[in-house]
This record gives structure tokens, sequence and C-alpha cells, in this order.
């Protein structure tokens, strides 16, 4: 009698165990549970996507900061500036021929009737 007891409280336990197993594995293949699985995976693939971009990105900005500070010190733009030196002139590339200290005086006056400028004041000339 012990045995017969043994075996259907066994059998009764496998069954509900069975039952339980088989019930949570239908419930997980419906479509409602599928789609809110796929999400729940989505939004945290799509965290730990932007946990490495912001990562990259702050990587790629502190190596930013230090090869510029590389090249602050390689030109000579962080060093410390000596009071007694006067400023640095900026000088222009390409003169400009048109400003008065090129066009004053009796050297640049045009002289050829067909010259545009030619002549200033007919009245001076003559």
């Amino acid at each position: 009698m012990f045995r017969r007891t043994f075996w259907f409280t066994t059998g009764v336990a496998a069954g509900v165990w069975a039952t339980t197993k088989v019930n949570r594995k239908i419930k997980q293949l419906t479509p409602e549970h599928l789609a809110v699985t796929a999400a729940n995976k989505a939004i945290e693939a799509g965290g730990r996507l932007k946990d490495r971009a912001v990562d990259f990105a702050l990587e790629v900005r502190d190596n930013m900061a230090r090869r510029e500070a590389e090249l602050g010190d390689a030109l000579g733009l962080n060093a410390p500036v000596d009071r007694e030196l006067p400023a640095p002139r900026s000088y222009a590339v390409i003169e400009n021929r048109n400003t008065p200290k090129y066009v004053e005086g009796p050297a640049h006056k045009p002289t050829h009737p067909t010259h545009p400028t030619y002549p200033y004041n007919r009245n001076e000339d003559h």
C-alpha cells in the first residue's frame, strides 16, 4: 500500500509539473507575448547601442582635446606670452596698389591721352 501511494503521488506531481511547463510554453508562444518579448529585447539592444555610442563620443572628444593640446604645444600656441615683446603684427599678403600711398605724386600721373584717368583736370595740364 505504501508503494502504491508513493507512485501515485509521484505520478500526480509529474503530471502537475508537466502541465505547468506546457502551459508556460504555450503562453510564451502567443502573438502578444512574442510581441512584448521582441519589444523588450529591442529596447535593451537600443539602450546598449546608445551607451556604446555615448562612450564612443566621449572617447573621441577626449582624444580630440588631447590632440589639440599636442598640436598647440608643437606650434607654440600654448607657450606663455612674454610681456616685454611687442604684439605680433599682421601684414597683407598682397598690397593694395589703389591706396593713396601709391596713387599720389607726379610720377603716377597718367601722361597718355588714352589712359582712363587722363587728365585729372585738363585746365591744370595746359
